[in-house]
């Protein structure tokens, strides 16, 4: 990751990163249901997912925006796998997807934190 050059960027790549974590968390949980529904709940349940996968996104893109760190391209690519991966239909292999951008996410999350406490703006010891 670039160095967290400003406070407000590291402020706002691990606000955003805590809350993108809840979505991944919680939409990982849900893809594995889909799959198991008769056709027409099938159909609006993978209608919701990827609508509550692209809101996840677009605070992906947003933080991008915000604080210009590339690490936040690798989690939108691995949004978009899981996104094809809705699209075929197959909402349940794309945990592994989202799996994976949970994980760059944390990783974004830690070194903000990091440096936040470095600077001694976040307790904890």
């Amino acid at each position: 990751m670039e160095d967290m050059s400003t406070t407000a960027n590291a402020i706002v790549a691990f606000s955003q990163s805590e809350k993108i974590k809840a979505g991944l968390i919680w939409l990982s949980s849900a893809s594995g249901m889909i799959d198991n529904l008769p056709g027409p709940e099938k159909q609006g349940a993978e209608r919701f997912f990827k609508t509550m996968v692209g809101m996840v996104h677009q605070e992906v893109m947003m933080a991008k925006r915000v604080t210009g760190y590339e690490e936040w391209d690798r989690v939108s690519g691995y949004m978009e796998r899981a996104m094809v991966m809705i699209e075929s239909g197959v909402a349940s292999q794309s945990v592994d997807h989202l799996t994976m951008a949970l994980s760059q996410v944390t990783n974004i999350g830690q070194k903000a934190m990091s440096y936040l406490k470095e600077k001694k703006l976040l307790g904890g010891n």
